[in-house]
């Protein structure tokens, strides 16, 4: 028993380290879950300018991610909706709608150029075996915009859950220049759906935020939602509409949804009802203004992380200055590599030294007689040539030794140098290049992601101010019943919040909410008044001491009964 009680133990924390890592939670760095990376990475493979049918790149991913092609399909759609890695050809649903994606083999995507600039460089690409061995795939990729931020991310695993909310693309990147620079910043989520936004309490993604759908009053009986919260649909909107009818907490005479590219919702309202009023009440009862909690926890070092979208920008920030100083560093690499080939080159034609090789009959003597040959010039040359370099100078054709330009190879060395000299430049003040790589990213893709959700600061609506009503109470003395649906001679204006003050012949009282109809004369008692408990009616009582006979008077508000 304790064996399969430990077994059991050891198999549940393994079970939630694989969905915590594997599955749920995004990668810090790059902003993706696994099923995204791999999604990524294969279509960066498959890139050929061309369009490809989803169907080919949910198979073509199956052989990274060891699932079934159905959550490949979901996480390829919805990583397409976000809007920035993706271009789209045929209906990947529609968000604001809810409805669903047409099927996979009809559909087609590739990579955004957003993507091929900002999310790929093997060069800086750690990778490890899939899942069977058969292929490498990334770890992480190199994203040199905030992903994670942009997209924003939802996901639940074993024990603890993350929900991140989207923001502005220019935004983050000015924060992210802000950073570098050493300056204030401020950063606030941004929602694809539009609507009116107050981030009052939103504390750098550990609080939340209240969103409200934009509504437009078109004439006094019309109100139009154009721009619905985040997390909600159309569908859901009307429902919780329709809920609100039912309750009796608005009225309306008809509601219209005309939604496609964009949102339209039109309500239509009834004889007595009036556009300025019904907006607090649908912002109350409807889903036309929702709160949204943030809860940010990511994956850093292969372990869980709880954190706020502050320390993920300036985390983010310092991994773009190392992801450009690292490109450089091998650009820098790659230029001398080129200037001490052509310097050898050079130096191998010009001094003739292929000319010591003719009478040589084996490859090492060959190899021996090259290498003693360019013994004096090693001061010319970044390094010393190796048996590698000696073979690259073995194959170069006699045609081409023959019609060597020297002059036309100094000049290319020379422009290799001022490339040089320019990569060494930005090597030493690398902050401030990757300062303007952002500057250019916002000059180039900024028009593309205006913000969509406006901020303003949203009240707090007095709910029994809106739900107030003005109703009328019938009380039949001669039958003894009192209530909303009771038709007597006395009739009494309130509201539906009020209570009712009854006061008996006996002296004694009672205090009752307003009911529909109510039988209150029982036990032998009657009424002698009725009125609203308000705290406000002043009362005069009149009564007599029984033992002693003694009559009093008091004078009261309902409040002190």
């Amino acid at each position: 028993m304790d064996d399969l009680k430990y077994q059991m133990k050891d198999y549940f924390l393994q079970y939630a380290s694989y969905v915590i890592l594997d599955r749920a939670i995004p990668n810090v760095i790059d902003g993706l879950k696994p099923v995204q990376r791999r999604i990524l990475e294969t279509l960066y493979r498959m890139h050929d300018e061309k369009l490809h049918k989803v169907a080919n790149v949910v198979g073509q991913t199956m052989q990274f991610h060891p699932h079934g092609d159905a959550p490949i399909y979901e996480a390829l759609v919805n990583l397409s909706n976000k809007g920035f890695l993706l271009d789209q050809q045929g209906n990947f649903g529609n968000i604001f709608t809810g409805d669903p994606s047409a099927a996979a083999r009809y559909i087609e995507t590739r990579l955004s150029e957003l993507a091929r600039e900002t999310m790929f460089n093997p060069d800086l690409t750690d990778t490890v075996p899939s899942y069977d061995g058969r292929n490498q795939e990334p770890i992480v990729l190199p994203a040199k915009i905030p992903l994670l931020l942009m997209q924003g991310a939802d996901g639940i695993a074993v024990g603890m859950a993350t929900h991140i909310l989207p923001h502005n693309f220019k935004e983050l990147l000015e924060a992210e220049i802000a950073i570098l620079e050493g300056e204030e910043f401020s950063i606030i989520p941004d929602f694809p759906t539009g609507g009116f936004l107050d981030a009052a309490n939103y504390d750098k993604g550990k609080g939340k935020v209240k969103l409200r759908a934009k509504i437009e009053i078109t004439d006094p009986k019309t109100l139009v939602i154009r721009e619905i919260c985040y997390g909600t649909t159309t569908e859901s909107l009307i429902k919780s509409i329709d809920e609100a009818a039912k309750r009796g907490k608005i009225k309306i005479d008809s509601i219209n949804d005309y939604t496609a590219s964009k949102v339209e919702i039109e309500i239509k309202l009834p004889r007595g009802q009036y556009a300025e009023e019904v907006i607090q009440a649908l912002y109350l009862f409807t889903e036309c203004e929702v709160a949204l909690s943030s809860q940010v926890i990511v994956i850093k070092d292969n372990r869980p992380w709880e954190t706020d979208v502050h320390e993920i920008l300036k985390l983010h920030a310092e991994k773009l200055v190392t992801y450009h100083k690292r490109e450089l560093e091998i650009e820098r690499d790659r230029i001398l590599e080129k200037i001490f080939y052509k310097t050898l080159e050079q130096i191998f034609i010009e001094n003739r030294l292929y000319k010591k090789i003719e009478t040589v009959k084996t490859l090492e003597g060959i190899h021996e007689a090259i290498a003693d040959s360019l013994k004096p010039f090693h001061k010319q040359l970044i390094r010393v040539p190796t048996e590698q370099d000696r073979e690259k100078l073995l194959q170069i054709p006699i045609r081409r030794i023959s019609r060597f330009d020297i002059d036309k190879n100094q000049e290319e060395i020379a422009k290799l140098e001022e490339m040089l000299a320019e990569v060494e430049r930005h090597l030493k003040g690398v902050k401030r290049y990757t300062i303007n790589y952002i500057k250019k990213l916002i000059q180039k893709y900024g028009k593309e992601y205006p913000r969509k959700t406006q901020v303003k600061a949203i009240e707090e609506v007095d709910k029994r101010a809106v739900a107030t009503k003005q109703i009328k109470v019938g009380f039949d003395p001669q039958g003894g019943f009192i209530g909303t649906k009771v038709t007597g001679p006395v009739q009494i204006e309130c509201t539906n919040f009020d209570k009712l003050l009854l006061m008996f012949k006996d002296g004694t009282y009672q205090v009752i909410n307003i009911p529909e109809k109510q039988y209150v004369n029982g036990d032998g008692k009657k009424i002698i008044y009725v009125g609203v408990a308000d705290k406000k009616t002043v009362l005069n009582v009149v009564y007599k001491q029984t033992d002693t006979n003694q009559c009093y008077a008091k004078h009261v508000r309902d409040q002190d009964l």
